[in-house]
């Protein structure tokens, strides 16, 4: 088991990453939440059937109250009206300001049962089981929870830090491999962000990773971990650091928006990341040589797509730019790639770079 840390004073908490713990769920609540004695534990249709029944006997077996419900699989659960529900559930349960909130699932239980954490009796203990890659790496880590508007996602939310994470690389046996491909894009944008090292190890274990060897994906997973908590810890409220985390993720988003939340998110962030070391280049703000040929190489070997789906037009992307949440008087503020390892986050792009990157995503 890796144990890594958010450090944020006195919200400081910790990360488990192991093969094997969810048996130790219960065990590791109480370490760090003695008096908590009661929970209710949140997950979906999806991941319900493969673990609720062992993450709500850890519970139990370490004198932890839990009632267990589970939401519909898939984004239109992140709604008002199931926060709602699981306010009622709260009720019913019995919670009280020592009582904690289990996130057991992947990213959409997670915002909403983060959401309900925090603003249940104006915020209880939240704790974070993802029992996907993509959550075990960047969305159950840094505090943001939210639910969904018919208007937009993420509209109605609130920062609240978890008390502990806990990642089981064995949930992720359970993957579709699609969707374990997708997780690496956000492993994989860590690397670019923060850590060569990362990047030259994914490039190395790319076999591994997709065959889901436990050992090469604990590394893996705390090594993301250790970088989004470094982050977090020194922008908790996402007021300059952290805008790095969205490296690919201007594109990215425009892309899932512009063809229906057909891809996947990692697919589209891989080629949000191509796109923006495409422009990095021709910008001159690339002082590395063709990062994007290098980022390309390694998101195919994993499966992820690094162009537009086919017949796309790179023009249609453009009234979803305009809504990126980096804009700031009415200009995006671009996460562009430096060298491996480093990224600054800039107005200063040209239309000419912009048009350029996007039109290098045509199939």
């Amino acid at each position: 088991m890796t144990e890594v840390w958010v450090e944020l004073g006195e919200e400081r908490y910790p990360i488990y990453v192991g093969a094997g713990l969810m048996a130790q769920l219960g065990a590791l609540v109480r370490r760090h939440l003695p008096e908590t004695r009661r929970a209710l534990l949140v997950t979906d249709a999806n991941v319900a059937p493969l673990y609720g029944e062992a993450a709500r006997a850890a519970l139990e077996q370490a004198g932890i109250t839990t009632a267990r419900v589970t939401v519909p699989a898939g984004e239109a659960s992140k709604s008002l009206s199931q926060a709602y529900s699981l306010y009622s559930s709260c009720v019913r349960a019995e919670l009280d300001r020592t009582s904690a909130v289990v996130a057991l699932g992947g990213g959409v239980v997670g915002d909403l049962a983060g959401f309900v954490a925090a603003t249940y009796l104006r915020g209880i203990p939240l704790v974070q089981v993802p029992t996907t890659l993509l959550a075990q790496v960047d969305s159950s880590i840094g505090g943001k929870t939210g639910v969904d508007l018919p208007q937009g996602k993420n509209l109605v939310g609130a920062f609240h830090q978890p008390s502990l994470v806990v990642a089981d690389v064995e949930t992720l046996k359970s993957l579709p491999r699609r969707e374990l491909s997708a997780g690496m894009a956000e492993v994989v944008k860590h690397g670019v962000i923060r850590d060569e090292e990362l990047l030259k190890y994914v490039e190395v274990q790319v076999g591994n990773v997709l065959a889901g060897d436990p050992a090469v994906l604990e590394r893996v997973v705390a090594e993301s971990c250790r970088i989004k908590a470094e982050v977090v810890a020194a922008d908790p409220r996402e007021k300059g650091l952290r805008a790095i985390l969205n490296f690919g993720h201007t594109v990215g988003h425009a892309l899932e928006a512009a063809i229906g939340f057909r891809w996947l998110h990692g697919e589209c962030v891989a080629v949000g990341m191509v796109a923006a070391a495409h422009i990095a280049r021709h910008s001159g703000i690339a002082q590395e040589g063709r990062l994007e040929l290098r980022l390309t190489r390694l998101l195919e070997r994993l499966d992820l797509p690094t162009t537009l789906p086919e017949g796309m037009d790179p023009k249609d992307l453009e009234p979803f730019l305009r809504r990126d949440k980096k804009i700031k008087s009415g200009v995006i503020h671009w996460v562009m790639p430096v060298r491996p390892g480093e990224v600054v986050v800039t107005p200063d792009v040209s239309p000419d770079a912009i048009r350029w990157g996007l039109e290098a995503l045509r199939r």
